[in-house]
């Protein structure tokens, strides 16, 4: 196991964590944001300095890695690749529509077939998400959706799919589909991380420090067809 420094800036709110041998042992956020700018750093500084009081080293830095906003997402991955540089610590990339997926897999009952579609908000009924079987398996990677009655019904007629994230609400009375779940509340939060991270550090799953780059909104904006822009 190892300790582990999170950091998640992909939306409106801003987030650190620390995790060690698998279980979260401090946590800091910020819902009323975005005020990463502001925020980030002084939560960093106070999450090492619990871990230096507990002589704790840090292993590894988390960071969100999109998709999600273009200012939150290079304000936390610079912060993140700073310490990396910094402590020569190792970088680990977690995308921000599987770490929506934690609190729903750990906090809610879900049937053997269940669906997980995290969303993340765009304008008008867009939204950027993806489709993940229980055990995180992808079933249909990220896109970004223009959402109608059509969109998600491959996956709605066989299966109940929840929905979730911020750009889930919107969209619920435009699927209008019997196996479709709204679930609120779920927001992309440094205290969810450890899972995941775990997991990568278990796969040796780490980044190049040098040239990581997150998975900006623009990014999916700029491969949607002009006709849908």
């Amino acid at each position: 196991m190892s300790c582990i420094l999170h950091i998640e800036t992909s939306t409106d709110a801003c987030s650190v964590a620390v995790s060690e041998d698998g279980a979260c042992i401090y946590h800091d956020e910020d819902l009323t944001g975005p005020n990463h700018a502001e925020r980030l750093g002084t939560f960093v500084d106070e999450a090492m300095s619990f871990t230096d009081s507990h002589g704790i080293p840090f292993d590894a830095v988390a960071v969100s890695s999109g998709p999600g906003s273009y200012t939150g997402l290079r304000i936390g991955v610079s912060m993140a690749k700073g310490i990396c540089y910094g402590q020569g610590l190792r970088l680990i990339a977690i995308p921000t529509l599987e770490l929506l997926t934690v609190p729903v897999l750990l906090g809610h009952e879900l049937e053997d077939n269940a669906l997980l579609c995290p969303m993340l908000d765009a304008r008008r009924m867009e939204v950027y998400a993806a489709i993940y079987d229980r055990a995180l398996h992808p079933v249909r990677g990220i896109q970004a959706d223009i959402v109608d009655a059509d969109t998600y019904r491959p996956w709605l007629d066989d299966h109940p799919v929840y929905f979730f994230g911020n750009g889930a609400a919107k969209c619920m009375t435009t699927i209008s589909h019997p196996n479709a779940h709204l679930i609120e509340g779920i927001r992309p939060l440094a205290r969810n991380m450890f899972p995941l991270a775990e997991k990568r550090v278990a796969l040796e799953q780490y980044e190049d420090v040098a040239y990581f780059t997150p998975y900006y909104l623009k990014d999916f904006v700029a491969k949607m067809p002009k006709s849908l822009l």
